[in-house]
């Protein structure tokens, strides 16, 4: 059993939260940031439904901005999983709302990641960082570790994708520029699913409690890569622990699915509910997109299938996905679980 110390930031999120829980089951000992501690006493609680091992995690306070408190919270540190950054459910008014706190929190983790002699650290990116900025031509085949999101194309970009991308490329360059023995990897995953925790749920597990509400009659014609946030999780610890991962990019998802195909998949199991099994046409979504800002962040994927290939993680990391189904039905039943709905 392994006793090294992990500083896992943004534990209270999805993802946060499913990665404690398998670092603890490991053996691990975990330090988990938030910026509000009022939550901690809920997200241990949370937590310790899943491991009888909660003894081995503590939870402090730290803001992604402000640069002093990681050097104090990764003394005695040795692996860092940087899971924290910012995700809006609408389009800020400002790309920069995003993109400065995602910038500076990835940099003042590395500065006293070198500071503190830490091993190794994981930064959670994400497709996003590769998909975005590309040509029709471009999108014809499945895009690998080796391209990266193009921020200046304005048209096929938005600021969330924007900020995966800076952040991740703002890693690269600082340690490029800042030669030490610390080992760095980032992780990208596409949209995440799989099953809820608590009522404070991840971004992504929108897409099924809106196709399961019966609000929609039908559904954008958009599609997204997909991946179980256990296997997201399993994916973050393979890159932490595999020692020829370090200085390496892994794209990973189980499969891509059309809205459609999520709504099918919903329906075989949830038969008498009333879930959406027709596309809207595109120019409906945009009417409908000046009446509800969260359709805003999609218009841009209308139509469009942005692929990957994650045959580097499985090759390298030995990593085996959750299938997409599961994803899906597993976040369908998690949902009812917390009563969301």
């Amino acid at each position: 059993m392994s006793s090294k110390k992990v500083l896992l930031t943004g534990i209270s999120g999805f993802l946060g939260s499913h990665t404690a829980i398998q670092l603890l089951e490991k053996g691990y000992e975990v330090r988990g940031t938030l910026r509000n501690l009022e939550r901690a006493p809920a997200i241990k609680e949370v937590i310790a439904r899943h491991t009888n091992k909660i003894g081995n995690l503590t939870i402090v306070k730290a803001d992604l901005r402000n640069g002093k408190i990681w050097n104090d919270l990764m003394e005695g540190i040795d692996f860092v999983q940087h899971i924290a950054s910012p995700f809006p459910r609408e389009l800020p008014k400002h790309e920069d709302d995003l993109i400065i706190p995602a910038k500076e929190g990835v940099m003042h983790i590395l500065e006293a990641a070198i500071k503190n002699k830490v091993k190794r650290v994981v930064l959670t990116s994400s497709c996003a960082a590769v998909v975005y900025g590309k040509t029709n031509e471009q999108l014809k085949h499945p895009m690998d570790e080796s391209i990266w999101t193009d921020i200046n194309n304005n048209k096929d970009n938005a600021p969330y994708f924007k900020s995966k991308t800076i952040a991740e490329r703002t890693a690269w360059q600082f340690m490029e520029e800042n030669p030490s023995e610390l080992e760095f990897v980032s992780v990208l995953p596409g949209a995440i699913l799989g099953p809820v925790l608590e009522e404070d749920f991840g971004t992504s597990a929108n897409i099924v409690i809106k196709l399961m509400e019966g609000k929609m009659p039908a559904v954008p014609q958009i599609g997204f890569e997909i991946i179980d946030v256990r296997s997201v999780s399993d994916a973050l610890i393979k890159a932490m622990e595999t020692p020829q991962a370090a200085n390496n990019r892994y794209l990973i998802s189980s499969g891509f699915l059309m809205m459609k195909e999520i709504a099918q998949i919903l329906k075989r199991e949830y038969p008498n509910m009333k879930i959406p099994q027709k596309e809207l046409p595109n120019f409906m979504v945009k009417i409908l997109s000046k009446f509800d800002a969260t359709l805003k962040p999609i218009l841009i994927d209308l139509g469009v299938k942005r692929r990957v290939t994650s045959e580097k993680a499985r090759n390298e990391l030995g990593w085996q996905p959750i299938p997409t189904e599961e994803a899906v039905l597993s976040c369908a039943k998690s949902i009812f679980e917390q009563g969301i709905l």
